[in-house]
């Protein structure tokens, strides 16, 4: 494992969002959601998400995530995926949400 500064993980924008919309991706190589994320002052960004295995749509609109935000975007299939969604990857195709443990306002920073 390569060690790193602190000063260097702080270079990372992690925040908290609210997901505010999801879409099936059915122009994506493995199975995969369209998320639109309320990232607070930020704004509304767009994420590709293969976190279809373990959560339905439904269970994902209004809840909190935290994604990575100063990724360069990235094109995915038709889509533009601007900012990378945390989770425990449980196996190839099996990803727990990394999530707030508590009430928090969509934007704030994360340390």
């Amino acid at each position: 494992m390569t060690q790193i500064t602190y000063d260097y993980f702080t270079k990372a924008d992690i925040r908290t969002g609210r997901i505010v919309r999801v879409e099936d991706f059915p122009g994506a190589r493995k199975p995969a959601y369209k998320l639109w994320i309320d990232f607070g002052e930020l704004g509304i960004k767009t994420s590709s998400a293969q976190i279809t295995e373990r959560y339905a749509k439904e269970a994902l609109l209004d809840s909190m995530v935290i994604a990575v935000t100063n990724f360069p975007p990235r094109q995915v299939a038709d889509f533009l995926s601007e900012v990378l969604v945390l989770g425990a990857m449980l196996g190839e195709d099996k990803v727990v949400l990394v999530r707030p443990d508590g009430d928090v306002s969509p934007g704030k920073r994360v340390l």
